[in-house]
């Protein structure tokens, strides 16, 4: 087993799944009362794929988001927008839905979550 079993979730996954994980995940930010007003009217596709592209980059899938993008940076990228607890709760809470929706194996399941989790703790900044 790789000394980073996140980065293999791409390879048993596939990177369609990834990216269908993150459309179910968008459906309902849009609509979502606490999130929704934090991202840019004119840029929600920009958002999804951004995100779409840096987790099958970080599950070790295509490097798009790197080579168009750089380095994730993901605290100063997040640094403008107010994240408490509440956002973060949220955001994972959509998130779970959105992963329970693709009806993955366990332990994948479970190795998303938890990074997601993590990342989603990691960035808060209020």
């Amino acid at each position: 087993m790789s000394d980073d079993p996140v980065g293999g979730i791409c390879a048993e996954l596939g990177e369609d799944r990834v990216r269908a994980i993150v459309a179910r995940f968008y459906a309902r930010i849009r609509s979502d009362d606490l999130l929704a007003p934090l991202y840019p009217d004119d840029d929600w596709e920009g958002a999804e794929e951004r995100l779409a592209d840096f987790l099958v980059m970080r599950f070790g899938g295509s490097q798009r988001y790197a080579e168009t993008r750089g380095h994730p940076r993901l605290r100063m990228r997040h640094a403008p927008f107010a994240i408490g607890q509440r956002e973060r709760d949220r955001w994972v809470e959509l998130m779970d839905r959105a992963i329970d929706g693709a009806e993955l194996d366990p332990a994948p399941r479970d190795l998303m979550r938890r990074f997601l989790h993590d990342v989603a703790t990691f960035l808060m900044n209020r």
